[in-house]
């Protein structure tokens, strides 16, 4: 079952109602075909009496493994289980789109850990709606893509974003500090592959100058929040979440500081995990095998 090519890590991620049985049926394709598992981690949700499992393998004396094969021979153990699942390459580059308008922070921090290896993303546009950025892509040596978003012409600007996640064949689309409201059927037509971030300190300030609300309100904890899009406004599955404490000696200007480090970093774990496939949807919330 090897071939030169082949992946040297597989990952498997699933979930199904839980039942019985699951891992030894789930293991045993993968000990027939001489793998040795590198990593497994489990979990079994009693409020959705559903099962979640990560597992990342190899082959026992170091060969390829033909992933295709594997797919064959687990899809009868899914069927039975009513599993929703995926088998990886974990050395799998997801084709991705990064999306900004005119906050620099979290797009530069993708690249620059995209460039040192920390992230494992190939990264085949930045998108903005502002041409602002255009200088930061071009540092990185990644295509800028310029669609102007106005209200009357928004469908014409979603319409172009969707047509390039077609023909690109994107895998993920990255809103790091994307200033638009993505329509219902864009959200729909991303759903699961679209990672968004924002400040932690919605809905209590919502709208502009949102650090002037929390200085005036005193905030002693300041934070942000990468989640899934959804259709419902900065209310998709959350993937990871950063704080930092504050206090009164900060003015808005440093408690805006403070939130573009949270934001970068909980963005920035969020993206990782979910290119792993360490991250599974369970209704509203996500299971993380971090």
């Amino acid at each position: 079952m090897t071939s030169p090519a082949a992946a040297r890590r597989g990952v498997l991620l699933l979930s199904c109602p839980d039942a019985p049985g699951i891992v030894h049926a789930v293991t045993e394709p993968l000990a027939r075909e001489h793998c040795t598992i590198l990593q497994s981690q489990q979990f079994g949700s009693s409020t959705s009496d559903t099962f979640h499992m990560r597992v990342e393998f190899a082959h026992a004396d170091g060969a390829g493994l033909d992933l295709d094969g594997l797919r064959r021979e687990l899809t009868p153990v899914a069927e039975r289980f009513g599993m929703t699942w995926q088998l990886t390459d974990a050395a799998r580059r997801p084709r991705t789109i990064l999306m900004v308008s005119r906050f620099a922070h979290c797009l530069n921090d993708l690249l620059f850990r995209n460039s040192l290896g920390e992230l494992n993303l190939d990264v085949v546009a930045v998108v903005s709606n502002h041409p602002d950025l255009g200088r930061i892509a071009d540092s990185y040596e990644v295509p800028f893509r310029h669609i102007p978003v106005t209200a009357r012409d928004k469908p014409r600007a979603e319409e172009e974003l969707l047509t390039l996640v077609e023909e690109e064949k994107v895998d993920l689309v990255v809103l790091a500090r994307y200033m638009q409201i993505l329509s219902d059927d864009a959200c729909k037509r991303l759903d699961g592959r679209a990672i968004n971030i924002h400040h932690s300190m919605l809905p209590s300030f919502k709208g502009a100058r949102p650090y002037h609300q929390a200085h005036a309100r005193g905030v002693k904890y300041i934070g942000a929040t990468a989640h899934y899009v959804t259709a419902d406004l900065d209310e998709g599955p959350i993937i990871e979440q950063e704080l930092i404490r504050v206090d009164h000696s900060l003015d808005p200007a440093q408690l805006a500081a403070r939130g573009r480090e949270a934001e970068t970093r909980a963005l920035a774990r969020a993206v990782r995990w979910h290119c792993e496939n360490r991250v599974v949807v369970n209704g509203n919330r996500t299971v993380v095998f971090s």
